[in-house]
């Protein structure tokens, strides 16, 4: 029925290589990836190990946002769960239609906020694919033991509802309690079969994100990647510009930060960063001194607390409130700024000289996504700044060629140097919690893994194609931090004796497993 040719994984690999190498749109070369994951799972994810600084931007960031605008037009195997308001009562049971018994990790996403793309409602289901891929490939956790999630509670985007092909629930979006306890009803629900699941929030808008997080964070098994491993990321590529500059990473709370974008991820950075300012010795107020937050209307001051959540408020100054983004680099001569906005191009030309004005190297960390809602590109910031500042982005930019010969790699601040490691350590160890300490650690791994020789070149972090080796060091951080807070549940003594080797052997190879086991019989 076969023809006679054998292929083993690896010719099966470069012969989807010269295919996709052949189409040029990243879009049809996300369609052929998706079709080769739906067709053969484990050679998809050979591909993405062997060639995932290739592959991570088709997958993910930045060609992920338009692969979510064409979800309800793509024919496709079904992957991962559904949750609508419907489902409510039902969810306990619902949950035992997943075919395997062992999931460790699950994206969950209401679809409210993807990227800077906005409510996509149950088409935001592309992220939770998307990240559980890199899962399996960066932190090497099998794919049977992932499990994608969209909680459908509706959209209030008027396009899709009245789009045929949208297949998400037709309604407004649920709010107010009735969402929150959908959201509640669904975490029991998978706590209930899976006790040990890690749930990673995926997406929330931030109206929900940061009560959801501080609801169930001490209580489940949980993080918030866009609060949290946005702030971790953040964190381990500030480190690493310090030592760019030249300066040493104990003097983070020097430096004068100033974040454009007071939603959950601006705020999630500011909160990481201050808990590690406080890890080096500062206090909580000379740590919160050190930032200065600006929305649409300008610096977040106190005069405007009550419109302001708790978190927001936190960082609120008391002089100077509403100071429009230019008058703050201007007064009060921020050493690093970071952009979260989702408005492309923001960061204009007089910004970007004003901060090296006063600044010998400022660091320019623009992390919107995707690439059309940058703040500025690395071309810009280079040429604005006469290649002096440090640069890393939310997506993807080319290598920069200035006039006066100088070249400059600028490196990717993703999320993917921090989630697949900090999920398989708190997996592997049957953490009962994450805590601030753990993405801490897991930062200051990361950021260890940056050579002198990658700084040299303009890089913050390590070249992709170590993400492997990198969410092993995160993956032995993030355990060693659990052992020692007592959150480790699951190791033995001959585990802690050895945790690099316990962590690799955790890790998961996509390779062809026997059909028929050969061995020699002695009869």
């Amino acid at each position: 029925m076969l023809p006679a040719k054998v292929m083993n994984i690896a010719q099966q690999k470069e012969k989807f290589l010269v295919e996709l190498r052949q189409e040029e749109s990243n879009i049809k070369k996300n369609r052929m990836l998706e079709d080769l994951h739906d067709l053969n799972e484990t050679l998809y994810h050979r591909v993405l190990v062997d060639h995932i600084d290739e592959m991570a931007p088709l997958i993910y960031t930045p060609t992920v946002g338009q692969a979510c605008l064409e979800f309800g037009m793509r024919w496709r195997r079904p992957r991962g769960m559904y949750f609508t308001a419907k489902d409510q009562g039902q969810m306990a049971a619902m949950v035992y239609n997943w075919p395997h018994r062992d999931v460790h990790v699950i994206v969950v996403t209401d679809g409210s906020r993807i990227l800077g793309l906005g409510d996509l409602g149950a088409s935001g289901m592309g992220i939770p694919i998307g990240k559980l891929s890199l899962y399996c490939a960066a932190g090497g956790i099998a794919p049977h033991r992932v499990l994608p999630v969209v909680l459908d509670v509706g959209t209030d985007n008027e396009q899709l509802l009245n789009d045929e092909s949208y297949l998400g629930a037709n309604m407004k979006r649920l709010k107010g309690p009735a969402y929150f306890e959908l959201v509640d009803e669904f975490l029991k629900a998978v706590r209930y079969r899976w006790p040990n699941v890690l749930v990673q929030f995926e997406d929330f808008n931030s109206g929900v994100a940061q009560t959801i997080l501080d609801k169930y964070r001490d209580d489940h098994l949980c993080f918030n990647d866009d609060i949290q491993g946005t702030g971790a990321t953040a964190l381990a590529g500030i480190l690493s510009a310090l030592r760019a500059k030249g300066e040493n990473v104990d003097s983070l709370g020097d430096q004068r930060i100033l974040i454009a974008g007071a939603g959950s991820a601006g705020i999630g950075i500011a909160q990481v960063l201050q808990q590690a300012m406080m890890e080096q010795g500062r206090t909580e107020e000379e740590a919160k001194n050190s930032f200065f937050i600006v929305d649409q209307n300008g610096l977040l001051g106190q005069a405007r607390n009550d419109s302001l959540n708790k978190e927001q408020q936190e960082f609120a100054r008391a002089d100077d409130d509403s100071l429009p983004l230019i008058d703050v680099i201007t007064k009060y001569k921020p050493t690093i700024l970071i952009g979260v906005t989702a408005v492309g191009g923001l960061f204009k030309e007089q910004i970007i000289r004003e901060m090296a004005q006063h600044c010998e190297r400022p660091v320019i960390f623009p992390l919107s996504n995707p690439t059309i809602k940058a703040e500025c590109s690395a071309e810009q910031a280079y040429e604005w700044t006469n290649g002096k500042c440090v640069f890393a982005s939310g997506s993807p930019f080319d290598s920069v060629h200035l006039p006066d010969g100088r070249d400059f790699h600028p490196s990717q601040c993703n999320n993917m140097y921090i989630f697949p490691g900090l999920g398989l350590g708190a997996t592997v160890c049957g953490a009962e919690k994450v805590t601030d300490r753990m993405l801490y650690v897991a930062a200051v791994a990361l950021a260890k893994f940056v050579s002198e020789h990658d700084l040299e070149r303009g890089m913050v972090f390590p070249s992709l194609r170590s993400i492997r080796d990198v969410s092993h060091a995160v993956a032995v951080a993030v355990v060693e931090e659990a052992v020692r807070e007592g959150l480790a549940t699951k190791l033995t003594a001959k585990d802690k004796a050895d945790l690099n080797s316990f962590v690799a052997r955790k890790m998961y190879y996509p390779e062809y497993v026997p059909l028929i086991e050969k061995r020699e019989l002695e009869i």
